[in-house]
Parts: structure tokens; C-alpha cells; sequence
């Protein structure tokens, strides 16, 4: 199903993200069929607790995020073992680095950029879903927030999105599980949802995710 973010911020703003790959007034979701796992959040906890955050190269630069490890240890575990090569090859590519070479998909101005698919379609996923962590004190209140697209409740998989823009009408429907790190890479995010897009807000040049590389505390 479309992964795919609507957004609320259009007036179409109610819209959900939705994860076939968005992350609008529905997020993201994962391949239809795909069960979500039952995961220990203890155990995620012990194998990213070191983990601060990652830098994303984008063809248009570079976005730093700050990690959140403790409010969301199983959508940080997977975010990084995707990344990393450790988890799930890329189904398109056979890279065991899972992000790298992907796109951003959906971008909207003045409210996010999403990718994580490897399709590049808003369809695609890892083949797997999981389930939400969602933290109270975590909101879309500001923008350069790190999110799960899905489908609906518990349908995380590989599609995530980054706001540009506050989005309270996503409270409680998204795990957040980052953010941002700095201006200069709220600043590329921003420029990536103005880029010029088609009908389905895809870009009319590809915006590529080149890399993902995960900073810890003990590098």
C-alpha cells in the first residue's frame, strides 16, 4: 500500500502520512501481508545504547540527526541496522546497506520529506512490519522532526520522514524517533520539499539519499 504522508499542512493537512511510503495524514506503511514483529525494547535498548545519531548525505547535502536510543529503542535499532547493512538487504539494489541509493519520494513544503522506500514508489518496504513507540513527551511541535511513516497503527517498516514544519495533527499517530541535530541540515530539508515535483509530489529530478552513517558515543 502507499506509503504516504498527507499533509494536513495542504488542508489536505488531515491527510495522513501515509506509509505506503508517506508520511501525511497517514504514515508510512509496510508491505501488505508483512506482520509485525514483537520486539524487546530492552534487548533494542542494550544494542543501540551507545548510538547518538547519523549524518545523512542527500544529493542536495548533508542532515546531522540526534538519535533517540532511550524513547524509542526498537524503531532506533532497526533505523540503524537498516542502515548499517546488518538487517535487511535493499530488495532493488541487493545492498546490504538498505538506504543507500534511495530517494525521497514525497516531499511537500511546509511540511516533510520522506524516504526510506526502496522502490522509490511509496509502496516499498523491508517485508517486515513493527510495532509503534509512541512517547508523550515526543511531539511534532517544531520542525526537524525524525519520524516512522506507516499505514496506520503498528506498521513501521523502512520509510521514515523529516518535518519542516510543525504538524500536531501527527501527535500520537508517528514514532518519532530522532531529530534534526542542526540549522544547516534543517536548512538542506527545507530545500529538498521546495524542489520542483510532479502531480504525486515526487521530485522532477531524483533527490537522493547516498548514505546513512550511524555516530556513536564510543567511536
Amino acid at each position: 500500500m502507499n506509503r504516504l504522508i498527507q499533509t494536513a499542512a495542504a488542508g489536505v493537512a488531515g491527510a495522513a502520512l501515509l506509509a505506503s511510503a508517506a508520511c501525511g495524514s497517514e504514515a508510512a506503511s509496510e508491505e501488505p501481508g508483512a506482520k509485525a514483529a514483537s520486539p524487546d525494547s530492552s534487548a533494542d535498548y542494550e544494542a543501540v545504547a551507545t548510538v547518538e545519531g547519523a549524518t545523512l548525505s542527500t544529493s542536495e547535502g548533508d542532515i546531522e540527526v540526534t538519535l533517540f536510543p532511550k524513547q524509542a529503542p526498537t524503531t532506533v535499532r532497526n533505523f540503524v541496522e537498516l542502515a548499517e547493512g546488518s538487517k535487511t538487504a535493499n530488495p532493488t539494489t541487493g545492498d546490504d546497506r538498505f538506504y543507500d541509493g534511495t530517494i525521497f519520494h514525497r516531499v511537500i513544503e511546509d511540511f516533510m520529506i520522506q524516504g526510506g522506500d526502496p522502490l522509490g514508489t511509496g509502496t516499498g518496504g523491508p517485508g517486515y512490519t513493527f510495532p509503534d513507540e509512541i512517547d508523550p513527551d515526543l511531539t511534532f511541535d517544531a520542525p526537524g522532526k525524525l519520524a516512522m511513516a506507516n499505514s496506520g497503527p503498528n506498521t513501521n517498516g523502512s520509510q521514515f520522514f523529516i518535518t519542516t514544519a510543525p504538524t500536531r495533527h501527527l501527535d500520537g499517530k508517528h514514532t518519532i524517533f530522532g531529530e534534526v541535530a542542526d540549522d544547516e541540515g534543517q536548512q538542506v530539508a527545507e530545500a529538498i520539499s521546495a524542489v520542483d515535483k510532479d502531480a504525486s509530489d515526487k521530485p522532477v529530478e531524483d533527490v537522493v539519499l547516498e548514505s546513512v552513517t550511524i555516530h556513536r558515543s564510543d567511536d
